[in-house]
C-alpha cells in the first residue's frame, strides 16, 4: 500500500475520464489475515475474495496501528485489482489494498457503507 501522509497536498495533474476508467477498483471481502513478521514496516497479509470472476487475491498492508487481525476477518474493502503484481519480500502482493490516512498518519480502509456484492466495480 503506497502511503501518501500529506493531506495538505496539492491535486495531482488532471486525467481524462477514459484514464480513470482503466482503473479496475473492485470490493472484496477479506478472508484470510495474518501477521507479516518478515516486512519492514508492521504489516499484515491477507486474502480477499473478489467473487467468482476475479476470484482471491493477496495483499500486504500496512494497518497494523488501527486493526487487530481478529476484526477485519469478514470485513469488506476496496481494493485495485489490476495492478501488476507486487514482490514484497517473500512474499507477492497481487493488489493494492485501499485506504486513507488517519490525523497520525495510520492506515483506515476504505470500504462501503453497507454490504454490496462481491466483484463490485467502484462507480
Amino acid at each position: 500500500m503506497h502511503i501518501i501522509h500529506d493531506p495538505g497536498l496539492a491535486a495531482c495533474d488532471p486525467i481524462d475520464f477514459e484514464q480513470f476508467l482503466c482503473v479496475d477498483i473492485r470490493v472484496g471481502r477479506i478472508v484470510e489475515a495474518k501477521p507479516f513478521p518478515e516486512a519492514r514496516k508492521p504489516a499484515y497479509k491477507l486474502v480477499i475474495d473478489f467473487g467468482p470472476g476475479i476470484g482471491s487475491k493477496r495483499s500486504s498492508v500496512q494497518i497494523t496501528e488501527n486493526y487487530r487481525l481478529e476484526e477485519l476477518l469478514n470485513r469488506q474493502v476496496a481494493a485495485v485489482v489490476n495492478f501488476p503484481p507486487r514482490q514484497i519480500g517473500k512474499f507477492m502482493s497481487e493488489v493494492l489494498t485501499l485506504g486513507f490516512p488517519d490525523a497520525s498518519g495510520h492506515i483506515v480502509l476504505f470500504q462501503p457503507d453497507v454490504e454490496v456484492p462481491l466483484g463490485s466495480r467502484l462507480a
